[in-house]
């Protein structure tokens, strides 16, 4: 079964995008009203390069909302169930926001650029319209709107290397989600050691736009060295890494869920005395308790192709759960699948799970699957 999408201005596309056309993309998906790439024609070399080398990625869709103003960190505090008081300027920090039921409805990096500037570079969801009635309701003194800043992330164990090769020996110096603004043949730009792996990898926010095939190709030439391909954000390795992705395995839309039970407790700050979107909420759920946990599974059988929607996790026909994504693993040799399960099982519960016209069974495991080395 094959599919296209058609380009047309309705959608977006990032400053990279005639260079991945260029370097052969097949498919694209939609994220944040823009074209990201899926993949380039090889996606098991695209997965070994970013296990064993170092592949590029154009996640220009991955959006920078910016807060500007005297009120800027007032405003980030009460959008944030995180306490940032501490954060430093050049420090980034994964930032859960909530509705006011304490569901989740992004999960972003926040960017400190300034005292009063700041950057939360968004998963899929019109975050900017949130931030901005948040704002007026409280009148604020604040501008948010988008920046011009694109991210082309660099991701595999030799991320380090090329991207040293390209800036210098200080980028060894930025800690996991610290930046730096700099320039690359004075292209403006913040570099961030980042990104939606665990192999190791940095993000270069490109802030002109209109430089972006430049960008692209300068990366693409010093990496040549160490055989880079260009790819997409990878979906067996996410799942092997036990990342969260929302959009898969929660949206408000789709599938709500609070953060304690998507594994964040230790990003929800309820122990100290800031104000935020969805407190109460959230001091309830934890004093009630949750009913289901994010886990891994190990699914039974020959090797799957990705699901292309969630599937029920069910035990003697009733729904305890879900899938939200399954894949099978190179590395484990055997399919795995991430998703929300039932808290109150019993340990020897037989799980299920339907894939194509056959029942596959479940073992629920911790996440991930394979350690950060």
């Amino acid at each position: 079964m094959s599919f296209t999408i058609s380009v047309g201005p309705n959608l977006r596309k990032s400053p990279y995008f005639d260079a991945t056309v260029a370097d052969g993309v097949k498919a694209f998906s939609v994220y944040n009203h823009m074209y990201l790439p899926a993949q380039f024609g090889n996606p098991q070399r695209e997965y070994q390069q970013l296990i064993d080398g170092v592949v590029m990625w154009d996640v220009g869709a991955q959006r920078q909302v910016e807060i500007v103003g005297g009120d800027a960190g007032q405003l980030l505090q009460y959008l944030c169930a995180r306490n940032i008081a501490n954060t430093q300027v050049g420090q980034g920090r994964y930032v859960p926001i909530c509705n006011h039921r304490g569901q989740l409805i992004n999960d972003p990096v926040m960017l400190k650029l300034a005292e009063d500037r700041y950057w939360l570079s968004i998963a899929d969801s019109d975050i900017e319209l949130w931030a901005s009635a948040i704002a007026a309701e409280r009148g604020l003194d604040v501008a948010v709107g988008e920046a011009d800043a694109s991210p082309l992330a660099i991701q595999g164990p030799q991320a380090a290397r090329l991207v040293a090769s390209l800036f210098g020996d200080w980028i060894h110096e930025l800690r996991y989600f610290w930046f730096r603004a700099t320039q690359l043949q004075d292209i403006p730009l913040v570099l961030a050691r980042s990104g939606w792996s665990k192999q190791g990898g940095f993000e270069l926010y490109l802030q002109d736009a209109s430089r972006g095939e430049e960008l692209w190709q300068l990366v693409k030439q010093a990496g040549s060295a160490y055989d880079i391909v260009p790819g997409a954000p990878n979906d067996i390795e996410r799942v092997e890494s036990g990342l969260l992705s929302y959009g898969a395995d929660a949206r408000l839309q789709v599938h709500p869920a609070n953060p304690f039970e998507l594994g964040l407790d230790r990003l929800i700050d309820l122990d100290d005395d800031h104000e935020f979107v969805g407190r109460q909420a959230l001091l309830e759920i934890r004093n009630a308790g949750i009913e289901r946990r994010l886990c891994g599974f190990y699914v039974d059988g020959s090797a799957v192709a990705s699901n292309q929607h969630s599937l029920p996790v069910c035990s003697t026909g009733e729904q305890v759960g879900y899938v939200s994504e399954m894949v099978y693993s190179p590395r484990l040799e055997r399919n795995i699948a991430i998703g929300l399960l039932a808290t109150d099982l019993a340990g020897d519960t037989v799980l299920e799970v339907q894939v194509g016209a056959e029942m596959r069974s479940l073992t629920p495991t911790a996440l991930p699957f394979i350690p950060h080395r």
